[in-house]
This record gives structure tokens, C-alpha cells and sequence, in this order.
């Protein structure tokens, strides 16, 4: 049982009691108990796996560190946004950056993320749509089936996502159900935009999201080393880097 709960993220009681072929009765006394041992997390409808590894870092651990490389990302990303664009926003330190920049913009917004949702709520000029589902601890994410299902009508410009780690092998993030949320994200839009400071390439992180290529574009900031930049030189995808160079601008490529 939790082999399976591990393996999938989520799985739903009913799904868990045709696998292991015993009573959903009997599926809710162990459940609870591993819900108690910390392993798993009892929701509504079946169990998500959130034991060593799979935990999200809190928000507030992350917000501080590489500050001024995220600012730089954000306001790359949120420039190439125009007004009457729907965009969806990944939650994420990164991602609320954007958010910020698209504060008192004519903007649709779509997100999962509680902080970020809290900068529009009463906003007169951006209208915000907020994905439902089960919300991760500390970080105020909703992820998982719901999630998910709400995503099936929606359609947007641009899924802007962050990650844990880019590796040749393609994107990771830090938690099997976060995975599957952003893969529902990914089908949403016209254009897939990862946002991600340099710290992120070479690292790998539990949970494999998707190759590098299956994204139309990577925002870095301008202190990626040139070992890091042949990680990502060989995928399909474009590059653009954060910073500002002579004229004040963002330039694509790793040529600058």
C-alpha cells in the first residue's frame, strides 16, 4: 500500500482497495495509521505520500535566497506579458515574483498558489481565477486530482512554471503530486515558460517533470557558468537571459 501511494503521489481509496484487494474499511484503519506515522496524508478521497524527500520546502524558506536574481527573472518574464494575455502562474518564490510585476495590469491570472492569488483578490484591473484542490502545507499550493480537473476548461497564453532542478535529463521538482499538477499546467497553455535561477542547473531534485524540450522557453539570470549552460545548450528550447546588459534589456542565448 505504500508502495503504491508512493509511487503514484496520489491515489484514491477506491483505486488502492482494486490494487491490494482488501476492503476499503480495512484501507482506512492503515491509512490512519500511517497518516499518523507522518508517511502519508489522509485527504478526501483517497492519500497523498508526503514522507522524507517528498516535502515541499516552506515558502518562507526559499523567499530569501538568490532575492535578486529572482527579481531580474520576474521582471524579464512579466515584460514579455501583454495586457488582455491570460496567463497561469505555478506557485512558487520565483513565480510570485512575476506576480508581482503584473500587480494593477489588465491581465487575466490563473493560480494555485494562495500568496499569489492574495496579490489580485482585490484588484480592479486583473481578474483572477484560483484553482481549487488540496493545499500543501506552508507553502499554500493546491495540487492533486481537483486541482487538476478544474484545469481541464482552461486554456491560457502562457503557463509559467519554477522548478527544483534542470539537469540533461530534463525538469524536476520536489514532489510527485506537484509534478502532475504542472504536467495538467503545461496542457493548459500556447506557451510553456520556466522561470529558474541559475542555483537550479545541475541539481536534481525526486520528482521528474518533463525533458527540457517539452517547454518553449527557460528564463535564467546572466551567472550561469559555462558548464551549466551546455547542461541546457543542447535541448530544443530558447533561452533567454535575465539582467540588465547596456540598453537595459533581456538578451536570448548564451552568447552574451
Amino acid at each position: 500500500m505504500l508502495d503504491l501511494v508512493t509511487r503514484r503521489g496520489f491515489i484514491t481509496l477506491s483505486d488502492l482497495a482494486e490494487a491490494v484487494q482488501v476492503s476499503e474499511s480495512t484501507l482506512r484503519r492503515d491509512l490512519d495509521h500511517w497518516d499518523h506515522k507522518g508517511l502519508i496524508k489522509r485527504i478526501h478521497g483517497g492519500a497523498m505520500f508526503v514522507g522524507e524527500g517528498a516535502m515541499l520546502p516552506a515558502l518562507e524558506d526559499r523567499t530569501s535566497s538568490q532575492i535578486a536574481e529572482k527579481r531580474l527573472i520576474a521582471r524579464a518574464a512579466a515584460a514579455r506579458i501583454r495586457d488582455g494575455d491570460a496567463i497561469l502562474l505555478d506557485g512558487g518564490t520565483t513565480t510570485l515574483e512575476v506576480a508581482r510585476w503584473l500587480v494593477g495590469r489588465a491581465v487575466q491570472i490563473v493560480t494555485n498558489s494562495l500568496p499569489i492569488a492574495n496579490l489580485f483578490a482585490s484588484s480592479h484591473e486583473t481578474d483572477l481565477v484560483m484553482l481549487g484542490g488540496y493545499v500543501y502545507p506552508k507553502t499554500g499550493v493546491a495540487l492533486g486530482p481537483l486541482t487538476v480537473r478544474m484545469m481541464e476548461d482552461i486554456h491560457v497564453h502562457q503557463t509559467i512554471m519554477s522548478v527544483g532542478g534542470i539537469t540533461t535529463k530534463g525538469l524536476f521538482n520536489s514532489n510527485l503530486l506537484l509534478v502532475e499538477t504542472e504536467r495538467a499546467m503545461m496542457r493548459c497553455a500556447d506557451e510553456v515558460v520556466v522561470v529558474a535561477d541559475h542555483t537550479k542547473i545541475g541539481r536534481q531534485a525526486l520528482a521528474f517533470l518533463c525533458e527540457l524540450s517539452a517547454v518553449d522557453m527557460l528564463i535564467v539570470d546572466r551567472d550561469v557558468t559555462p558548464e551549466q549552460a551546455a547542461i541546457i545548450d543542447h535541448a530544443e528550447v530558447r533561452v533567454l537571459l535575465a539582467g540588465l546588459t547596456g540598453d537595459g534589456q533581456a538578451e536570448e542565448g548564451f552568447h552574451a
